[in-house]
């Protein structure tokens, strides 16, 4: 189980992220939600080992990160929101290199990375640059270097973002799948409608505080409300949103 505890983020004495605390268990998917500059990403990062807490813990099967980053680092698989790749090397020659900075053997990376191309529709262009790949196949390529190790954690932010509508669909069975068998899947994201379909309890996050952590349903029922857009409307939203459509639909055609 991943256990976030008190944590509380500054940059230059600024709080980005005020005591926040949630969990994420094994053989479900943790929903983390939150409108842009809420502190989301800052989260990511400080799971992943990336970033240090200024206070409070990150705790994975009860040790705190911290305590070994290296062996924690082999057991997450991290898809970031930006597809930040070496663009002068091949979808093969990635994902090679990941199976090695990973330990794994060089004949099973070799097989398993294969397989991801194959599946993510990517074989017939392994042999291609990197800077060459569109963003959507760039994103494959993180969703295949994140998934090669078999990691315990899988932390998703923004996964979806430049798939096609078949990749999309493929990814959104995917996850759930994953979850089913046991591993920890913590899953950011702007998309209401697919955290809705896939997520069974959610964090929202508001002003780098938690606003509400429960399931879907329990939101559902304790705040009167048929979808999770509105329940992120109630709480982390802050504007009068149909107010600003009209007046943005106006501006265009007046």
């Amino acid at each position: 189980m991943l256990e976030v505890r008190n944590v509380t983020k500054r940059f230059r004495g600024i709080a980005a992220l005020t005591d926040v605390s949630f969990e994420a268990r094994p053989g479900e998917v943790t929903g983390y939600l939150g409108p842009n500059g809420s502190g989301k990403s800052t989260t990511v990062k400080i799971v992943t080992g990336l970033l240090a807490p200024s206070e409070g813990q990150v705790l994975y099967q009860g040790v705190d990160i911290r305590e070994d980053p290296v062996a924690y680092k082999r057991k997450v698989g991290y898809v970031p929101e930006e597809p930040h790749l070496y663009s002068y090397l091949t979808g093969e020659e990635y994902l090679e290199m990941t199976g090695d900075l990973r330990g794994l053997p060089r004949r099973r990376t070799r097989e398993k990375a294969a397989e991801f191309l194959r599946l993510f529709g990517l074989y017939g262009d392994r042999f291609v640059r990197l800077s060459s790949y569109s963003k959507g196949m760039r994103q494959k390529v993180l969703l295949a270097a994140a998934l090669l190790h078999n990691p315990e954690l899988i932390v998703l932010d923004e996964p979806f973002s430049g798939l096609d509508v078949s990749s999309a669909m493929v990814l959104r069975r995917t996850i759930p799948a994953l979850a089913a068998r046991g591993k920890v899947i913590l899953y950011s994201s702007h998309v209401l409608e697919v955290v809705e379909k896939v997520c069974a309890r959610v964090v929202i996050l508001h002003r780098g505080r938690v606003a509400a952590y429960d399931s879907v349903e329990r939101l559902r029922d304790l705040m009167n409300t048929p979808s999770l857009e509105d329940i992120f409307s109630q709480l982390a939203v802050e504007q009068d949103v149909d107010r600003v459509a009209g007046q943005l639909a106006a501006l265009v055609t007046g």
